[in-house]
């Protein structure tokens, strides 16, 4: 995985504004267990150096607070759903649905708990718990997360995508950007408060960032703003570079 130099870390907006560039590193593309202690470290690190100001210290530890709660509840919300595929179990569904607790049900099987399960581990999870009634299950498993696009796409609404997708594939499974949309303003919103943008964020989409590298969960909403006037243009369609059938791609194609 390429280290990349950003004005911060996507985490960080207010570091967007300093002239030191913080070097950190992404993650796998659904990013392990191990990813997200690194980057407690990393938060750590920018909290012990007198070489930033209490904003960005404040940034910083709103940030670590994220990245903790991932790592102790897991990644899995109601309205996720889980792709999978058990060998020599065909009367199991290909999709099933986050419930609360959270956990799934399956047919026979019944209720296999996900808290604390990060969606890198909910292969070896599922394993694990259907070894219970199996013997050396063969499991195929891919967590999808559920967002909200809102905005100047050509469909608004609510979308079930995989984890490692893309930022500008999820808008194009929106049915892209619109006439008026202003992709320079494009944001990340959880709960009306924005968890990455601007700069920051075009930053990502240039290099390759994924939702769950951005640290994304269910419910949270990815908005692409209205301008004034004039066309997206072809600056916008390559910076996005994906196609309106990218969903059924990834879900079909992976495996």
């Amino acid at each position: 995985m390429v280290v990349l130099a950003l004005a911060a870390f996507l985490m960080l907006p207010a570091l967007g504004a300093a002239q030191t560039l913080l070097e950190t590193d992404p993650g796998n593309s659904v990013r392990t267990r191990d990813d997200l202690e690194r980057l407690v470290t990393f938060y750590e690190e920018v909290l012990a150096s007198p070489a930033y100001s209490n904003r960005m210290k404040q940034e910083a530890r709103t940030g670590m607070e994220r990245v903790r709660q991932r790592l102790s509840a897991g990644d899995f919300r109601v309205g996720d759903r889980i792709v999978m595929s058990v060998q020599g179990e065909p009367q199991l569904p290909d999709t099933v649905a986050v419930e609360t607790g959270p956990k799934i049900v399956l047919p026979l099987f019944g209720e296999i708990s996900l808290a604390g399960v990060l969606r890198s581990e909910i292969e070896p999870h599922l394993t694990r718990e259907l070894g219970q009634f199996i013997n050396n299950p063969v499991v195929r498993a891919q967590g999808l997360m559920r967002l909200s696009i809102q905005g100047q796409v050509g469909r608004p609404g609510f979308y079930v995508v995989p984890a490692e997708m893309l930022v500008g594939d999820a808008i194009m499974t929106a049915g892209g950007p619109g006439p008026q949309s202003d992709l320079d303003k494009l944001r990340i919103e959880r709960a009306s408060n924005t968890l990455v943008g601007g700069q920051e964020l075009q930053e990502a989409m240039r290099e390759g960032w994924t939702l769950d590298q951005l640290n994304l969960q269910a419910g949270d909403q990815i908005v692409v703003p209205q301008r004034g006037g004039g066309i997206w243009g072809t600056v916008g369609r390559v910076a996005l570079g994906a196609i309106p059938g990218v969903l059924i791609a990834v879900l079909i194609g992976r495996r």
